[in-house]
């Protein structure tokens, strides 16, 4: 569903299970770190809010949106996590660069999910202008972070019922 008729921090708290017994990983790029360090604050305020106790949030950083794979990759690797949580960043540019690398990274979390047990949360903004992505940080769409943030709690819950 398009954001715009969705606030990204809006959901049913009751439809969420706790996340006392979960452990997370949270992999962020830093770039657009001004969007991405929101991102993060959500995620984790939102896990927390959960049950999830501070211990069992794990976060690394990595370069640039791209590497979000390689970090998400290491995270379900190490078998420490119920879930991966990956959040970036991407604003159009004047180049085509946009396009390769959302396509990449969007691909490649695509096929962490696939080929694993350890679900793998796409938090990546791809937007066509900073406000736009400001917007979805924390702004008048609410945030990113929170959506991911559910979205990790439930899919940790449905694995476990396999």
């Amino acid at each position: 569903m398009a954001t715009a008729y969705h606030n990204l921090s809006e959901y049913d708290i009751n439809s969420v299970p706790s996340a006392e017994d979960m452990k997370f990983g949270i992999v962020v790029s830093e770039w657009n770190e001004n969007i991405t360090a929101a991102l993060l604050h959500g995620a984790e305020e939102t896990l927390k809010r959960h049950g999830a106790k501070p211990e069992n949030i794990t976060i690394h950083t990595v370069p640039g949106s791209f590497e979000l794979i390689y970090g998400s990759a290491k995270f379900v690797q190490s078998g420490e996590v119920d879930a991966v949580i990956a959040l970036g960043c991407v604003v159009r540019g004047d180049t085509p660069h946009f396009d390769y690398v959302c396509a990449g990274t969007t691909q490649g979390i695509a096929a962490l999910n696939t080929q694993g047990s350890t679900p793998v949360i796409f938090g990546l903004i791809t937007t066509d202008t900073m406000q736009q992505a400001e917007d979805r940080a924390g702004g008048i769409h609410g945030n990113k972070g929170d959506e991911c943030a559910v979205t990790a709690i439930k899919m940790v819950n449905l694995a476990r019922k396999f």
